[in-house]
């Protein structure tokens, strides 16, 4: 049961990370994902970039369910994400509703993630 939850974490948080993927194509997706005009064409181009190293982050957390190997990594990469996240959002304040969203998202996200880790190192042999 304890191998099921944590690759049950693996593919939640490879999913919530990889999602934002989406919007390396299309900048409408990244508008709607962050709840904000995006009209800076240096910013869309970070955007992009911030997309393409999710969707590398998500990848690597999925990969991780079949490649015990990877978990540790993929688990410590996956939560400093997260958390670094939820901590600039936390300290700058002020975010608006879609950040607010991604912020608790990513802080349930943690917790799962964080308990996973436990069960990883606690079933290694």
């Amino acid at each position: 049961m304890s191998a099921r939850w944590v690759a049950l974490m693996l593919l939640l948080a490879g999913l919530v990370n990889g999602f934002p993927i989406a919007g390396v194509l299309s900048g409408s997706m990244l508008e709607r994902l962050y709840g904000m005009a995006i009209t800076d064409p240096d910013l869309t181009i970070l955007l992009r970039h911030r997309a393409v190293l999710f969707g590398l982050l998500g990848a690597l957390l999925i990969s991780a369910i079949f490649v015990q190997g990877w978990r540790g990594l993929a688990i410590t990469a996956g939560l400093v994400s997260m958390l670094s996240f939820c901590a600039l959002a936390w300290l700058q304040g002020d975010a608006n509703p879609a950040v607010m969203r991604l912020f608790w998202i990513d802080l349930v996200m943690s917790a799962g993630l964080a308990s996973a880790g436990l069960l990883h190192w606690r079933l290694r042999p």
